[in-house]
């Protein structure tokens, strides 16, 4: 996809997909293993929740290579795969949508984030991203996604990566505390105006939080903003268990309700995160 026909695309509402991870964990994921790895060991299982997204009206689907980065990789001795991962796991995305969606190459931040050790710098966080992305566009990706990004210094390494070897649209998300806190400190408006300054195609803000919770925040960004707003949230606030599992009480429906003020405050680009599943963006599509 061009940057020209990614603009096309955004002029309307712009659906994505929705949860993955929570998905594939009520579909018989083991947790506390590789998910990238269970994946490929399970490519039916994936294709069958991506086409349910297709079918519910998603346009841009993301591939399932979150974690799939050299360094997070090496934590389950996969590192020496990361090629081979990310070409089957976006050759997996691209069955599944048959060419009724475009599939984004997913990328996330890094298991030690920049400044925690002597190797997490801002230029080895950058070959990190350089050598996932090139992979994954190697693969046919239409789009790259840098989401739930937890450090303003990931997120613009990860972008300036991105840049350096593609001309593809570059969509960039944080996740953030209710009142707009990124996680290794910062302000998602100082991250939106700094990303956006960058040349980032669209920015915004997923996962952590429900939609109920982000009201003020897109007001607020749909004041910085220029271009267009990722909004993603959880299907509510979770709910942590006894036994650490996390829960959402949002229905699709409600889910709908909430991201219509969102939309009117000026969400763009939206889909679901944690909780959510295709049910939820059938309930999006009815507002689009």
């Amino acid at each position: 996809m061009t940057k020209e026909e990614f603009q096309k695309l955004t002029e309307n509402i712009t659906l994505l997909d929705g949860a993955t991870g929570s998905n594939l964990f009520a579909m018989g994921m083991p947790r506390g293993i590789c998910t990238e790895e269970w994946i490929l060991d399970h490519p039916d299982i994936l294709t069958e929740l991506q086409k349910a997204y297709v079918e519910a009206g998603s346009q841009i689907l993301c591939a399932p290579t979150f974690g799939a980065n050299r360094f997070n990789l090496n934590g389950y001795g996969l590192g020496a795969q990361v090629e081979e991962m990310n070409h089957e796991l976006v050759q997996i995305s691209k069955k599944a949508v048959d060419g009724k969606a475009y599939v984004a190459g997913d990328v996330t931040a890094i298991v030690k984030m920049i400044g925690m050790s002597p190797d997490a710098t801002y230029e080895k966080a950058m070959e990190r991203y350089k050598e996932q992305m090139k992979y994954m566009i190697d693969a046919g990706v239409d789009v790259l996604l840098m989401e739930t990004m937890t450090s303003m210094d990931e997120a613009m390494a990860a972008l300036e990566a991105a840049q350096e070897i593609s001309d593809l649209p570059v969509l960039c998300s944080m996740t953030i505390d209710a009142d707009g806190s990124i996680y290794a400190g910062g302000h998602i408006f100082e991250a939106a105006e700094t990303l956006q300054a960058m040349g980032a195609d669209a920015v915004g803000i997923n996962c952590s939080v429900g939609p109920e919770q982000l009201v003020s925040i897109v007001e607020g960004l749909n004041n910085i903003l220029t271009i267009p707003m990722i909004v993603k949230p959880n299907a509510g606030m979770p709910k942590i268990s006894d036994t650490g599992e996390a829960s959402y009480d949002l229905t699709p429906e409600k889910f709908r309700e909430s991201m219509k003020v969102l939309l009117e405050k000026g969400a763009k680009i939206v889909g679901g995160c944690c909780g959510t599943t295709p049910d939820f963006i059938r309930e999006l599509k009815k507002l689009a």
